[in-house]
């Protein structure tokens, strides 16, 4: 597949970036002005986008198969970012891909988004923000999945003795994944046809046996 993947020079995207290749698909990096892209995916093409210009987001997804969006607002004193990236960004990607053809959608969310009290939330509104992000994709008419990752960490070593706990959508509300894991499980979750229409929670522990995500959604 040509996989475009949108916040990819972020410490989640890029490592999107990196199992898409390894994996041998074609990438194309979605990242917006200024942004710094990791020396270990700058050879690959990247196309520079603003997530309010129609013409800039279907020009750079043009001809690719499928979308990753792991776009985020970061931690800010401007607390319109959550609605600006997570809602409205993320709406105005799956408008594109309806424009351009894309059918296949893949959303890196949170776990408890749509959740009201959480201390998340003091950070505008966040979790809110998130899940109205999700519905437009879930309203879309595309071949959509999300995954909503537990709390991230910069984990590298020793990964592949974590096992993924998965679950459907809110059913978890507390626990970390490695942002390697969070990566891998995406790739593998875009390739599979048993992950579409389907949120998806992911959290990691040394307790759990590794399984694939079709394993996962057996259980479903």
């Amino acid at each position: 597949m040509k996989i475009a993947i949108s916040g990819a020079s972020g410490k989640t995207g890029f490592r999107l970036a990196e199992e898409a290749k390894r994996k041998g698909h074609q990438v194309v990096l979605l990242t917006r002005k200024n942004s710094k892209i990791p020396d270990s995916i700058n050879s690959i093409e990247n196309q520079v986008i603003t997530l309010n210009n129609e013409s800039s987001l279907d020009n750079a997804m043009s001809g690719c198969d499928a979308l990753i969006i792991a776009t985020g607002a970061r931690p800010s004193i401007d607390l319109t970012g959550p609605a600006r990236v997570d809602a409205c960004g993320v709406t105005q990607q799956v408008k594109s891909c309806q424009r351009v053809g894309i059918e296949r959608v893949l959303l890196v969310s949170s776990l408890c988004a749509g959740k009201l009290i959480h201390p998340l939330n003091l950070f505008g509104l966040i979790l809110i923000w998130k899940r109205i992000g999700e519905k437009a994709l879930e309203n879309s008419g595309l071949d959509w999945t999300i995954i909503r990752p537990g709390g991230l960490n910069e984990i590298e070593e020793g990964i592949q003795e974590e096992g993924i706990q998965y679950s459907s959508s809110n059913t978890q509300e507390e626990g970390s994944i490695p942002r390697r894991l969070v990566a891998k499980c995406c790739i593998e979750a875009l390739n599979s046809e048993k992950s579409i229409n389907q949120i998806i929670e992911i959290t990691s522990t040394r307790e759990i046996k590794p399984k694939t995500l079709d394993e996962a959604l057996r259980d479903f």
